[in-house]
Protein backbone atom coordinates (compact mmCIF):
# COMPACT_ATOMS: atom_id res chain seq x y z
CA UNK A 1 0.00 0.00 0.00
CA UNK A 2 1.31 3.23 -0.67
CA UNK A 3 1.70 5.29 2.19
CA UNK A 4 0.44 8.50 1.51
CA UNK A 5 -2.76 6.89 1.08
CA UNK A 6 -2.69 4.82 4.09
CA UNK A 7 -5.74 5.65 6.55
CA UNK A 8 -2.99 6.50 9.50
CA UNK A 9 -1.74 9.68 7.48
CA UNK A 10 -5.47 10.75 7.18
CA UNK A 11 -6.76 13.52 9.09
CA UNK A 12 -10.56 12.43 8.64
CA UNK A 13 -9.40 9.56 10.76
CA UNK A 14 -8.02 11.38 13.93
CA UNK A 15 -9.68 14.26 13.94
CA UNK A 16 -10.28 17.06 17.06
CA UNK A 17 -13.58 16.89 19.00
CA UNK A 18 -14.34 19.92 20.97
CA UNK A 19 -17.95 20.49 22.64
CA UNK A 20 -19.48 17.70 20.31
CA UNK A 21 -18.27 19.14 17.10
CA UNK A 22 -15.29 17.28 14.63
CA UNK A 23 -12.51 19.31 13.10
CA UNK A 24 -9.70 18.47 10.75
CA UNK A 25 -7.43 21.01 12.25
CA UNK A 26 -5.33 20.84 15.89
CA UNK A 27 -4.08 24.27 14.99
CA UNK A 28 -6.16 27.35 16.27
CA UNK A 29 -5.23 30.92 15.63
CA UNK A 30 -5.62 34.61 17.15
CA UNK A 31 -6.79 37.10 14.82
CA UNK A 32 -5.06 40.25 16.55
CA UNK A 33 -1.71 41.93 15.80
CA UNK A 34 -1.93 41.42 12.06
CA UNK A 35 -1.11 44.72 10.12
CA UNK A 36 -4.62 44.32 8.41
CA UNK A 37 -7.68 42.32 7.88
CA UNK A 38 -6.28 40.97 4.04
CA UNK A 39 -2.99 39.57 6.38
CA UNK A 40 -5.25 37.80 8.83
CA UNK A 41 -7.52 36.01 6.53
CA UNK A 42 -4.21 34.89 4.26
CA UNK A 43 -2.70 33.74 7.49
CA UNK A 44 -5.40 32.03 8.95
CA UNK A 45 -6.04 30.15 5.38
CA UNK A 46 -2.17 29.34 5.30
CA UNK A 47 -2.17 27.55 9.00
CA UNK A 48 -5.42 25.27 7.79
CA UNK A 49 -7.07 26.74 11.07
CA UNK A 50 -10.72 25.87 11.98
CA UNK A 51 -10.95 27.99 14.79
CA UNK A 52 -10.08 31.45 15.51
CA UNK A 53 -10.44 33.09 18.75
CA UNK A 54 -11.28 36.55 19.29
CA UNK A 55 -10.71 39.58 21.43
CA UNK A 56 -14.36 40.71 22.11
CA UNK A 57 -12.94 43.91 24.00
CA UNK A 58 -10.54 44.32 21.23
CA UNK A 59 -11.99 43.54 17.78
CA UNK A 60 -15.23 44.64 15.90
CA UNK A 61 -17.16 41.57 14.87
CA UNK A 62 -20.29 43.97 14.65
CA UNK A 63 -20.24 46.34 17.62
CA UNK A 64 -19.04 49.35 15.28
CA UNK A 65 -20.85 49.35 11.96
CA UNK A 66 -18.19 52.37 10.58
CA UNK A 67 -15.68 50.04 10.92
CA UNK A 68 -13.66 46.97 9.17
CA UNK A 69 -15.28 43.57 9.90
CA UNK A 70 -13.50 41.00 11.12
CA UNK A 71 -15.87 38.89 10.56
CA UNK A 72 -16.19 39.91 6.62
CA UNK A 73 -12.32 38.15 6.79
CA UNK A 74 -13.16 35.11 8.52
CA UNK A 75 -16.70 34.61 7.61
CA UNK A 76 -19.09 32.39 10.33
CA UNK A 77 -20.06 30.27 7.13
CA UNK A 78 -15.96 29.08 7.45
CA UNK A 79 -14.41 29.47 10.66
CA UNK A 80 -16.05 28.55 14.10
CA UNK A 81 -15.50 32.09 15.81
CA UNK A 82 -14.08 31.22 19.64
CA UNK A 83 -14.72 34.82 21.71
CA UNK A 84 -11.79 35.08 24.12
CA UNK A 85 -11.99 37.00 27.45
CA UNK A 86 -8.18 38.75 26.64
CA UNK A 87 -7.95 41.97 28.63
CA UNK A 88 -9.98 40.69 31.73
CA UNK A 89 -8.52 40.67 35.25
CA UNK A 90 -11.79 39.64 37.33
CA UNK A 91 -14.55 36.72 36.79
CA UNK A 92 -17.11 39.30 36.49
CA UNK A 93 -15.25 40.87 33.59
CA UNK A 94 -15.42 37.88 32.15
CA UNK A 95 -18.53 36.77 32.50
CA UNK A 96 -20.14 39.92 31.56
CA UNK A 97 -17.95 39.62 28.35
CA UNK A 98 -18.90 35.99 27.52
CA UNK A 99 -22.74 37.25 27.53
CA UNK A 100 -21.73 40.22 25.16
CA UNK A 101 -19.89 37.65 23.10
CA UNK A 102 -23.14 35.26 23.23
CA UNK A 103 -25.42 38.18 22.10
CA UNK A 104 -23.35 39.54 19.45
CA UNK A 105 -23.04 36.33 17.62
CA UNK A 106 -26.76 34.99 18.10
CA UNK A 107 -26.36 32.85 20.90
CA UNK A 108 -23.24 31.72 20.47
CA UNK A 109 -21.67 29.13 23.69
CA UNK A 110 -18.59 28.31 22.71
CA UNK A 111 -15.75 30.69 24.33
CA UNK A 112 -12.29 31.00 25.48
CA UNK A 113 -11.89 32.13 29.35
CA UNK A 114 -9.04 33.89 30.36
CA UNK A 115 -9.06 35.76 33.51
CA UNK A 116 -5.41 37.66 33.51
CA UNK A 117 -3.79 38.02 36.96
CA UNK A 118 -1.04 41.14 36.08
CA UNK A 119 -0.11 42.91 33.35
CA UNK A 120 3.56 42.12 33.61
CA UNK A 121 3.47 38.44 33.23
CA UNK A 122 -0.04 38.02 31.70
CA UNK A 123 -0.22 34.85 34.06
CA UNK A 124 -3.42 33.36 34.61
CA UNK A 125 -5.31 34.46 38.24
CA UNK A 126 -6.83 30.82 38.95
CA UNK A 127 -8.79 31.72 41.77
CA UNK A 128 -10.98 33.88 39.13
CA UNK A 129 -10.71 31.75 36.36
CA UNK A 130 -11.81 29.08 38.86
CA UNK A 131 -14.87 31.55 39.93
CA UNK A 132 -15.28 32.31 36.57
CA UNK A 133 -15.37 29.18 34.93
CA UNK A 134 -18.24 27.94 37.67
CA UNK A 135 -20.79 30.69 36.42
CA UNK A 136 -20.13 30.49 32.66
CA UNK A 137 -20.42 26.35 32.72
CA UNK A 138 -24.14 27.24 34.95
CA UNK A 139 -24.88 29.44 32.82
CA UNK A 140 -24.83 26.88 29.32
CA UNK A 141 -21.18 28.34 27.98
CA UNK A 142 -18.65 25.56 26.49
CA UNK A 143 -15.87 27.02 27.85
CA UNK A 144 -12.32 26.41 26.97
CA UNK A 145 -10.40 27.79 29.66
CA UNK A 146 -6.57 29.39 29.28
CA UNK A 147 -4.48 28.00 32.73
CA UNK A 148 -1.23 27.75 34.32
CA UNK A 149 0.34 23.88 33.69
CA UNK A 150 -0.57 23.13 37.32
CA UNK A 151 -2.07 19.11 36.50
CA UNK A 152 -4.06 19.76 39.46
CA UNK A 153 -6.06 23.17 38.62
CA UNK A 154 -6.29 21.48 35.19
CA UNK A 155 -8.15 18.42 36.70
CA UNK A 156 -10.29 21.13 38.76
CA UNK A 157 -11.35 22.79 35.98
CA UNK A 158 -12.26 19.59 33.79
CA UNK A 159 -14.66 18.67 37.06
CA UNK A 160 -16.41 21.83 36.84
CA UNK A 161 -17.55 21.08 33.13
CA UNK A 162 -15.20 22.76 30.96
CA UNK A 163 -14.80 21.35 27.59
CA UNK A 164 -11.12 21.94 27.08
CA UNK A 165 -8.39 23.32 29.36
CA UNK A 166 -5.34 25.04 27.72
CA UNK A 167 -2.66 25.20 29.75
CA UNK A 168 0.50 28.00 28.98
CA UNK A 169 3.68 26.42 27.39
CA UNK A 170 5.08 29.76 28.58
CA UNK A 171 4.27 33.50 29.60
CA UNK A 172 1.75 34.82 26.19
CA UNK A 173 3.96 36.28 23.47
CA UNK A 174 7.41 35.23 25.10
CA UNK A 175 7.92 32.91 22.22
CA UNK A 176 10.04 30.22 25.08
CA UNK A 177 8.55 27.50 23.66
CA UNK A 178 7.91 24.34 26.09
CA UNK A 179 8.97 25.34 29.60
CA UNK A 180 7.48 22.45 31.27
CA UNK A 181 6.57 19.65 29.38
CA UNK A 182 6.62 17.30 32.58
CA UNK A 183 3.77 18.91 33.48
CA UNK A 184 1.90 18.92 30.15
CA UNK A 185 2.53 15.45 30.37
CA UNK A 186 1.17 15.12 33.62
CA UNK A 187 -2.27 17.15 32.42
CA UNK A 188 -2.23 15.08 29.10
CA UNK A 189 -1.98 11.85 30.96
CA UNK A 190 -5.06 12.55 33.01
CA UNK A 191 -7.13 14.53 31.12
CA UNK A 192 -10.48 13.39 29.57
CA UNK A 193 -11.10 16.49 27.50
CA UNK A 194 -9.11 18.08 25.05
CA UNK A 195 -6.05 19.66 26.43
CA UNK A 196 -4.42 22.44 23.93
CA UNK A 197 -1.34 24.13 24.43
CA UNK A 198 -2.29 28.11 24.44
CA UNK A 199 0.76 30.35 24.63
CA UNK A 200 4.49 30.90 24.76
CA UNK A 201 5.04 29.24 20.82
CA UNK A 202 7.78 30.70 19.30
CA UNK A 203 8.39 28.55 16.17
CA UNK A 204 7.45 25.31 14.40
CA UNK A 205 9.86 23.26 16.84
CA UNK A 206 7.61 24.23 19.38
CA UNK A 207 4.64 23.32 17.78
CA UNK A 208 5.62 20.13 17.59
CA UNK A 209 6.97 18.76 20.36
CA UNK A 210 3.67 20.23 22.14
CA UNK A 211 1.84 17.72 19.74
CA UNK A 212 4.73 14.91 20.31
CA UNK A 213 3.77 15.14 23.82
CA UNK A 214 0.23 14.30 23.30
CA UNK A 215 -1.98 17.59 23.35
CA UNK A 216 -4.74 17.55 21.37
CA UNK A 217 -4.08 20.71 19.51
CA UNK A 218 -2.26 24.51 19.60
CA UNK A 219 -3.43 27.75 20.02
CA UNK A 220 -1.37 30.68 18.54
CA UNK A 221 -1.52 34.15 17.90
CA UNK A 222 2.30 36.09 18.22
CA UNK A 223 4.32 33.17 16.82
CA UNK A 224 2.67 33.85 13.83
CA UNK A 225 1.46 37.34 13.40
CA UNK A 226 4.79 38.76 14.99
CA UNK A 227 6.97 36.49 12.31
CA UNK A 228 8.56 38.26 9.56
CA UNK A 229 6.54 36.60 7.33
CA UNK A 230 3.24 35.86 9.16
CA UNK A 231 1.84 33.43 6.21
CA UNK A 232 4.96 31.64 5.89
CA UNK A 233 4.88 31.19 9.37
CA UNK A 234 1.24 29.97 9.12
CA UNK A 235 2.08 27.46 6.68
CA UNK A 236 5.40 25.87 8.66
CA UNK A 237 2.88 25.97 11.96
CA UNK A 238 0.61 23.91 10.09
CA UNK A 239 3.23 21.54 9.12
CA UNK A 240 4.73 21.12 12.72
CA UNK A 241 1.52 20.56 14.45
CA UNK A 242 0.40 17.79 11.90
CA UNK A 243 4.08 16.23 12.35
CA UNK A 244 4.02 16.56 15.91
CA UNK A 245 0.84 14.42 15.42
CA UNK A 246 1.96 11.77 13.43
CA UNK A 247 4.84 11.40 15.68
CA UNK A 248 2.87 11.08 18.67
CA UNK A 249 0.78 8.46 17.43
CA UNK A 250 3.18 6.62 16.17
CA UNK A 251 5.27 6.20 19.41
CA UNK A 252 8.82 6.97 19.28
CA UNK A 253 11.70 4.64 20.52
CA UNK A 254 13.19 4.84 23.69
CA UNK A 255 15.72 7.10 24.27
CA UNK A 256 18.97 5.65 25.15
CA UNK A 257 22.77 6.71 26.74
CA UNK A 258 24.74 4.63 24.24
CA UNK A 259 24.63 3.65 20.51
CA UNK A 260 22.46 1.21 19.26
CA UNK A 261 23.14 -0.70 15.86
CA UNK A 262 20.42 0.35 13.01
CA UNK A 263 21.15 -2.63 11.22
CA UNK A 264 20.32 -6.50 13.31
CA UNK A 265 23.32 -8.62 13.74
CA UNK A 266 21.83 -12.01 13.75
CA UNK A 267 22.90 -14.19 10.41
CA UNK A 268 25.85 -11.48 8.99
CA UNK A 269 28.74 -13.37 8.10
CA UNK A 270 31.73 -14.07 10.75
CA UNK A 271 34.83 -12.29 10.72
Amino acid sequence: MNALSDSTLDVTSDPLVIAGKTYRSRLLTGTGKFKDLDETRRATEAAGAEIVTVAIRRTNIGQDRNAPNLLDALPLSRYTILPNTAGCYTAEDAVRTCRLARELLDGHTLIKLEVLGDQRTLFPDVVQTLAAAETLVKEGFEVMVYTSDDPILAKRLEEIGCVAVMPLAAPIGSGLGIQNRYNLLEIVENAKVPVLVDAGVGTASDAAIAMELGCDGVLMNTAIAGAKDPVLMAHAMKLAVEAGRAAFRAGRIPRKRYASASSPLDGTIAG
